[in-house]
């Protein structure tokens, strides 16, 4: 029997879903306009780094307005807004008025609109979903993810020789107004907040997200060592277009099923949690998925050119990896840190381990070109199985489920 709270999560959730699948289609498309018209792993890293300004700059403050403000609009506007930059892209390409500064200026805008619904949707989560199905519900939403990364890239790889450029923004347009269609179908409660004469500024809200982390010795540590690992592994994904069509001399072909593996490995391991739910200690599950990550990212890196089955075996098992570290984790934060606090606890975090990114991408390009993408993946795999090891060595990070501020 389906109770309450499945309808309203679930009634959200699908047209999350549906937009999500959009903005998968017209994200390979823009990567592979990219990769296409430039073939240069410095103009991609370039891209990628445009993306994740918007989110580690304005990340902290938008979690702190998400938690001042109707989590649901928020969303609704988030939507609205991608939809909106999709159509203006359209219109460009339509009157062959397309440039990659425009391109870049789409990815700006999309990820700006990004950096307050994911902390909108994550924080309504823990507001509509008992407790003890949130693991449960986190290998769900890893399940959604990998089967958008199955199906997005093999369709889109398929459109873009059928479609332009301007009908797969059309297509990312029509997946979000719909996504604004089943918001406004439900109503997402507010969480309990200070009373109004005695809540402190925005500033003062977003150092208190900080704080809390920062007290929190056993998050403190999570937080530092994802820092380093994203450090690493960013540069990797980001040039994975480089490594399709240079390295295996591929084309859109190659890069879509590289894609497909990883989404298939998440998949599996949304599938697994779904039906499992995870070790008792939720902590365990995400370090058993850090050391499998390690093992896929290797495989990757160690493929030779003809070796194109070894790293899509790689990536199915960093894909299975990925749910099984992530989904876990998030779980922890949705059940321990008060409603009240989860937008600025999770934008802070999200902020701050995707901090050092762009100082490797920037980087990443120029060594790529000249040394291989695949030292990425090398350097990848050793941070993983190196954080892998201290993680279940500190007793701060095995107990962070019982010491917490």
């Amino acid at each position: 029997m389906t109770t309450t709270w499945q309808r309203q999560f679930f009634t959200i959730w699908f047209g999350q879903a549906a937009s999500l699948f959009g903005s998968s289609l017209a994200s390979f498309a823009l990567v592979w306009w990219i990769t296409r018209e430039t073939g240069s792993a410095t103009v991609l890293a370039i891209g990628t780094l445009l993306t994740m300004v918007p989110g580690i700059v304005l990340g902290p403050l938008a979690g702190t307005l998400v938690d001042r403000w109707d989590r649901r609009w928020i969303m609704v506007l988030a939507d609205a807004g991608g939809a909106l930059v999709a159509l203006l892209l359209a219109l460009s390409v339509a009157f062959d008025n397309v440039a990659v500064w425009q391109i870049y200026a789409a990815m700006v805008l999309r990820s700006l609109a990004g950096a307050f619904h994911v902390p909108a949707f994550q924080a309504s989560t823990a507001l509509l979903v008992p407790d003890d199905q949130l693991t449960r519900i986190g290998g769900l939403n890893a399940l959604l993810q990998g089967a958008s990364a199955i199906v997005a890239p093999a369709l889109a790889a398929l459109l873009i020789t059928l479609l332009p450029l301007s009908a797969m923004m059309l297509i990312d347009a029509a997946t979000a107004l719909l996504a604004v269609a089943t918001l406004l179908l439900v109503r997402i409660p507010r969480p309990a907040a200070a009373p109004q004469e005695v809540r402190p500024s925005v500033l003062g809200e977003m150092l208190a997200g900080l704080g809390y982390i920062w007290r929190w010795r056993g998050l403190r540590a999570v937080m530092v060592c994802a820092t380093l690992l994203n450090m690493v592994l960013t540069p990797a994904f980001a040039l994975l277009p480089i490594l399709a069509t240079g390295h295996f001399a591929g084309g859109s072909g190659e890069l879509a099923a590289l894609q497909a593996a990883e989404g298939a490995g998440i998949v599996l391991g949304g599938l697994v949690l779904s039906v499992w739910g995870g070790f008792r200690r939720k902590i365990f599950t995400a370090l058993l998925g850090l050391a499998g990550l390690a093992l896929g990212t290797l495989l990757v890196g160690v493929a030779p050119g003809g070796g194109l089955v070894l790293a899509l075996v790689g990536m199915l098992l960093m894909g299975m990896a990925a749910a099984l570290t992530n989904a876990p984790f998030m779980a922890i934060i949705q059940s321990v840190v008060a409603p009240a606090l989860q937008g600025r606890v999770l934008t802070v975090l999200g902020s701050v381990t995707m901090g050092m990114a762009p100082l490797a991408l920037l980087l990443a390009g120029p060594l790529a070109d000249r040394i291989g993408v695949q030292s990425w993946y090398l350097m990848g795999a050793g941070a993983a199985a190196a954080l892998a090891v201290y993680c279940w060595a500190d007793p701060a990070v095995r107990q962070i489920e019982d010491h917490r501020p």
